[in-house]
């Protein structure tokens, strides 16, 4: 925490403008936090042709690609993001479980050292095989490891296209020993992969207002910054897999059965429960088959950032229509039932093995449809016309309309409860990412948080739906002990590959931030109508931090700098102790009430030690009778003739002032309590009052309260009752690191400790000396009589 300066410059700074932290408003980004008249952002438009081989186990694609500069700037030349290379063997993040923290010379992983072992034969490198202009002319190019610059023939100008032609193939990686957000899951028991495939073509690259070509290189945390753009994919593969990928399907009577698509057609009218496409039954018999041939199938999608899709013969498929949402959504204006008759169904769908059951069945497709509806309530209709879930080797990944999800039952079909809730909220969370980053379109690759965070929020308002007691929930007492290591920590703000650990910074903090800001600062209405703005505005664009901390303040009316400052520019905590409580009782100045008083309060005062052992009560005697004066028998309640005087004339002066003399007989208590920011985190003081005649109260003091002094503050109660206890976040929702010191007077804090048994230094001559034969109890060895010999009796 900051030390306070005597010109209290510490709380200065706490609630500083954020002015100096955040650009300058512009054309393009607004001081509101919206899109200004300006605001431009590029596109990229993709035609691919891609064969997934099955036996092979490889990736092999073609595509055309339309790049349109929409940027009021001229480029010389493009850049393309080949994030496979991650994967490659001369990648320098190969070493990626130790990148973050260094090499422990103690310990590794064993799935460390299995990664790097599998590198000695594994190269996943994209291997691009062409590279010309739409007239077949070759391009020059430099692949920069996971970056490749094209250089273009000339300058190209705002406003114009440039098309060019691309192929390239690789290995698709084994997740059992290179574990990533792609790659094929193999099942020793009946020789089928489930395939899961990201990151699998060359992509644009975002060229931004703020800065430029973002080029930074994919290390492994920081997710991608994507253009939007329209896609239309014709994916092969062995004539007995499924797909799920994104996009519509374009060709349902070449890849799907007429019984198939007669399913399909009756799922699009059920909102209650799933609908198998492809049966158990089906899946089991199509894992024991072997492909005749091959099946095309296309996928078109419009205005998405990226593209992912899962192939398998081993899915099962079952698939339910979305209660309320419509593609295209139907407008607010509009409504009604015939409105909505004339819009096709949003799809919940999803693919799993029979590994999968009876879990997914049972959960998944239901996930989908509640994130929809559930994120739709806080921000905006759900645009797509799909949404898929894939079981396969991936635990959780997001892409536009599909993500890939992991948790399964145990071999026999049981599950624990955290299975259960881990497969549900992780659904949840990797759909729900079709808002944030899909939409509302985030550059992941800097700020991590704004789509993690962000979608984190929106999850655990979703869970909270799912059930009235979600277990498991991941609310800010989880966060308490990573927000203790202070020296440890980095401010949320910080670059997504400087981060070690990303889920509490990225995830959990700003999630635990954004609740307390509903809850506690803002309050539900204003919150949920600023949310909902800033993704409304951002729909389809590329919001920065400063847009969104300026929307916020814009749509709700009130000054947050402060709690972007502390929350996501700083490592403070939260800490705040209740020092003391002082009470405090009027002085009426009426020597009739107040001598009385005070006589009582000396007589009640407990006798010292030394007086109570020199003259015990049933030995006190008036030892000089003889040396009495009027002071012996004086009351010092009397008033005197002078006090009362003196009171007479407060009263006459008081009433010429028009002061009210009642006032000096008010019967209330006065509390001081007294409070530090041991943290440094300023924040909203949240009080539990109890008074000793059983009844209690709520005390809420805005985080302003520290403003003119962030290390200390106070709080003067006025009560007729009087104080028995007081507690500071007495529902511990407010991320509070230390709860020692919320309470006054101060409690005992329970904790646990346990016992141990030191372990037994091995005898090497015992276990070397002593033959298996004879260690049986009771039976001695030579080495034990020579060793210590059996005394006769």
């Amino acid at each position: 925490m900051s030390s306070l300066a005597a010109d209290g410059s510490a709380s200065v700074e706490k609630f500083q403008q954020l002015d100096t932290s955040v650009p300058t408003p512009s054309a393009q980004r607004i001081a509101s936090g919206a899109p200004g008249k300006d605001y431009w952002q590029n596109r990229a438009d993709y035609d691919i042709s891609v064969e997934l081989d099955d036996v092979k186990r490889t990736i092999s694609a073609e595509a055309t690609v339309t790049y349109h500069n929409v940027s009021p700037d001229a480029l010389t030349y493009l850049w393309v993001q080949l994030d496979q290379n991650y994967l490659s063997h001369q990648a320098d993040s190969r070493l990626a479980p130790n990148v973050k923290r260094g090499v422990d010379p103690d310990k590794i992983t064993y799935s460390a050292l299995d990664r790097l072992l599998t590198y000695e034969t594994y190269d996943g490198e994209m291997k691009i095989s062409k590279l010309t202009d739409a007239q077949g002319n070759e391009l020059p190019h430099a692949v920069v490891k996971t970056m490749l610059r094209l250089d273009l023939p000339q300058p190209l100008p705002s406003g114009a296209d440039f098309v060019f032609k691309i192929a390239w193939s690789y290995p698709i990686n084994d997740s059992e020993h290179i574990s990533a957000r792609t790659g094929y899951e193999f099942f020793k028991e009946d020789g089928n992969c489930i395939y899961t495939i990201a990151q699998w073509f060359p992509r644009m690259a975002a060229y931004t207002d703020y800065a430029g070509w973002v080029n930074k290189q994919f290390l492994g945390t920081g997710e991608f910054t994507l253009e939007f753009g329209d896609y239309t994919v014709r994916l092969t593969v062995p004539d007995d897999h499924i797909v799920g990928a994104t996009g519509a399907l374009q060709n349902p009577d070449q890849v799907l059965s007429e019984k198939q698509r007669e399913r399909f057609k009756k799922a699009q009218a059920e909102t209650k429960k799933p609908t198998y496409i492809v049966t158990p039954e089906e899946a089991k018999a199509a894992e024991k088959g072997k492909p005749k041939g091959k099946k095309t199938w296309v996928f078109k999608a419009e205005n998405v950032r990226d593209f992912a899709f899962a192939s398998s013969r081993k899915f099962i498929w079952d698939a339910m229509a979305v209660e309320g949402a419509t593609h295209p959504p139907t407008p607010e204006r509009a409504g009604g039932v015939a409105d909505r008759m004339h819009r096709p169904p949003v799809m919940a769908m999803s693919l799993y093995p029979k590994e999968g059951m009876p879990l997914w069945e049972k959960y998944s497709t239901h996930a989908i449809a509640h994130t929809i509806q559930t994120y739709s309530k806080y921000t905006f209709a759900y645009p797509y016309p799909v949404a898929w879930s894939v079981n396969g080797p991936v635990f959780g990944m997001e892409y536009p309309m599909i993500s890939f999800n992991g948790p399964r039952p145990e071999k026999d079909g049981t599950y624990p409860e955290r299975t259960k809730y881990a497969l549900i909220g992780v659904i949840i969370h990797e759909v729900g990412h079709n808002y944030f980053p899909m939409i509302v379109n985030s550059d992941e690759r800097q700020w991590t948080w704004m789509d993690e965070g962000l979608n984190s929020f929106v999850e655990f308002l979703a869970e909270e739906e799912w059930e009235n007691d979600w277990k498991h929930r991941r609310d800010g007492r989880g966060m308490v002990d990573y927000m203790r290591l202070r020296s440890e920590r980095v401010p949320v703000m910080t670059n997504s590959e400087s981060i070690a650990d990303l889920g509490p910074n990225s995830y959990g903090q700003p999630s635990a931030a954004l609740n307390i800001l509903r809850e506690h600062i803002l309050g539900r209405e204003a919150f949920d109508h600023a949310f909902k703005t800033y993704a409304r505005r951002w729909m389809f664009k590329r919001p920065t931090p400063s847009d969104f901390f300026r929307t916020m303040e814009d749509a709700s009316g009130i000054d947050l700098d402060w709690f972007w400052r502390g929350w996501f520019y700083s490592v403070d905590h939260v800490d705040i102790a209740i020092d003391e409580v002082k009470w405090l009782q009027l002085d009426t100045r009426d020597p009739a009430i107040e001598n009385p008083r005070k006589k009582k309060e000396k007589d009640e005062l407990p006798q010292t030690t030394t007086r109570e052992l020199n003259y015990p009560l049933s030995k006190r005697v008036d030892r000089f009778p003889e040396l009495k004066d009027f002071y012996d028998t004086f009351d010092k309640a009397t008033v005197l003739p002078s006090e009362k005087k003196k009171f007479e004339g407060l009263i006459k002066d008081l009433k010429e002032e028009k002061i009210d003399p009642a006032l000096l007989q008010t019967k209330h208590n006065f509390y001081v309590i007294e409070l530090s920011n041991v943290g440094g985190l300023v924040m909203p003081v949240i009080l539990k009052i109890e008074y000793t005649d059983g009844s209690a109260e709520e005390l809420k003091l805005p985080a302003e309260v520290w403003r003119y002094n962030s290390a200390k503050t106070s709080k003067l109660l006025l009560t007729k009752k009087e104080l028995k206890s007081v507690t500071f976040d007495p529902r511990q929702e407010l991320v509070d690191t230390d709860i020692e010191n919320n309470f006054w007077p101060r409690r005992p804090v329970k904790s646990k400790f346990q016992l141990f048994k030191e372990d037994k230094s091995p005898n090497p001559m015992r276990e070397m000396t002593k033959p298996e034969a004879e260690k049986k109890e009771g039976v001695r060895t030579k080495a034990d009589e020579k060793n210590s010999p059996v005394k006769p009796k």
